[in-house]
């Protein structure tokens, strides 16, 4: 099944492969290098173009039919992540993975339309603080319609096309949630910065929790950053949350990894050339010590080098992976520029395996405890968003100034379940949780009573300590 995506996670390596059938019909006089047989290959698609254009019923272009052949060649490839790109595309591409760019704040993937899959657009996850964000766009869920206009047979480009603009203008979505839960929502665009990594030190517990939200050219910094101030507080463990991490830069991913090993194999890269075929190993320098205990969270939106990242240390026993088996984007790319520097391609040369040897790509990471995410059934979910589509909770966390007291949510719950029995209160909680978050510029990454696979990560890593405590 075809996938196109538009991701930050991309692990970018080198460039330099050229189109030879393109430069050919450029340069017909380097032909001679060419063995017969691919010399008649290339005359055929000569031909064939010669053809369309002088006989078909309408009149079309040479530039229309040479990109038609070059979708037409990446396509027969059957890799989601090798792709023609057009100009729009490609410079939608440079603006994800440079950190950023204009929009509501999704990563989206697209599956063409196979079967009874209809090709909407796939939310890979919201970035957070971002208008998509706030409006409670969640991943897993699926476009199916702009501005009142399905997205099943749109390409990558005209869905980005129609999602971009300029800031400040609006644009209607329409979001369909598991099987049958289907809402609308008018989100104002904004130039979207990506952000990368926050924080927060728990002194009662002794625990530093990092969120790595996306591996830019920052990451590093704000890790190393995020590692030194739990050191200086005296910190005994360390919570690293990978949850819905698009991936990012390959080299910002082996930075960190860096911090966590003197030496060692951290990543290999296997290809058909000898350019593609590397090991990376780590240097001596490490930051965090043997002796503190390392729990990672992953889940089904972790992807490419956020899976690298998990890898390793799970491999390498230098962390517990708890949560969800992870997307399982573990490919190279290179992107590169096709004569003119409007348009290029996107060309998967190689796949990444972790130090066990597990390849990452189409398989995705296991992690060592499974701890699922609390579900909703479908009948919850139409409940529910039916809830929040009047905007109840929002206009009740507005009018508290984003900071009700304990006592203002339970009589606003109360009213809520006096209206409506079938709503459970821990769920109604959760929801206006949810809500001050999005409306909070910086909230705290500490949240046991709301977030129960952090609760349950949390336990499992003072039990990790404990026994670290009892072998001394």
């Amino acid at each position: 099944m075809r996938r196109k995506g538009l991701m930050s996670g991309l692990c970018l390596g080198g460039l330099g492969i050229v189109l030879i059938f393109l430069f050919l019909l450029m340069w017909p006089n380097i032909a001679f290098a060419m063995d017969s047989n691919k010399i008649q290959d290339l005359s055929k698609l000569e031909q064939v173009l010669e053809i369309i254009e002088q006989n078909y019923v309408n009149e079309i272009d040479r530039e229309t039919l040479i990109q038609g052949a070059l979708e037409g060649i990446f396509d027969s490839l059957g890799d989601p992540y090798s792709e023609y790109l057009s100009e729009e595309e490609l410079r939608d591409l440079m603006d994800t993975t440079t950190g950023e760019f204009g929009g509501i704040g999704l990563y989206i993937s697209k599956q063409e339309p196979e079967g009874q899959n209809p090709g909407y657009v796939d939310v890979v996850s919201p970035i957070e603080g971002t208008p998509a964000y706030k409006a409670g766009i969640m991943a897993g869920d699926k476009i199916i319609k702009i501005e009142e206009e399905s997205t099943s047979d749109m390409s990558m480009d005209e869905v980005l096309s129609k999602l971009r603009g300029k800031p400040g203008t609006e644009v209607s979505i329409t979001i369909q949630r598991g099987s049958s839960y289907i809402f609308s929502k008018k989100l104002k665009r904004e130039i979207i910065e990506i952000p990368t990594v926050r924080y927060q030190y728990i002194p009662q517990k002794k625990i530093g929790i990092i969120r790595i939200i996306q591996f830019t050219p920052k990451t590093p910094e704000k890790v190393k950053e995020a590692l030194m101030n739990f050191i200086q507080n005296g910190y005994s463990a360390l919570l690293i949350d990978l949850r819905s991490n698009p991936g990012g830069l390959l080299d910002s991913v082996l930075k960190v990894a860096d911090f966590f090993f003197d030496d060692g194999l951290i990543l290999r890269e296997e290809g058909r050339t000898a350019e593609s075929k590397k090991i990376y190993n780590a240097t001596s320098g490490k930051i965090v010590e043997e002796n503190i205990p390392i729990v990672v969270i992953a889940n089904k939106g972790t992807a490419s080098a956020g899976e690298i990242l998990s890898g390793v240390l799970k491999d390498r026993k230098r962390a517990l992976l708890v949560g969800e088996k992870t997307y399982g984007k573990g490919s190279v790319q290179i992107v590169n520029f096709l004569p003119g520097n409007k348009t290029g391609y996107r060309l998967t040369i190689a796949k990444y395996y972790t130090p066990s040897g597990q390849v990452i790509d189409k398989k995705g990471i296991t992690p060592d405890i499974e701890i699922k995410e609390e579900q909703l059934t479908e009948e919850e979910l139409k409940l529910y968003g039916e809830l929040i589509a009047t905007e109840k909770i929002s206009n009740f966390v507005i009018e508290h100034k984003i900071s009700p007291t304990e006592k203002d949510i339970k009589n606003f719950i109360d009213q809520l379940k006096a209206e409506n029995s079938k709503y459970d209160k821990t769920w109604l909680k959760r929801l206006i949780y949810q809500e001050i978050l999005r409306r909070t510029s910086n909230p705290p990454l500490y949240n046991p009573d709301f977030d129960s696979v952090q609760k349950k990560a949390i336990e499992i890593l003072e039990e990790e300590r404990s026994k670290i405590y009892e072998n001394r």
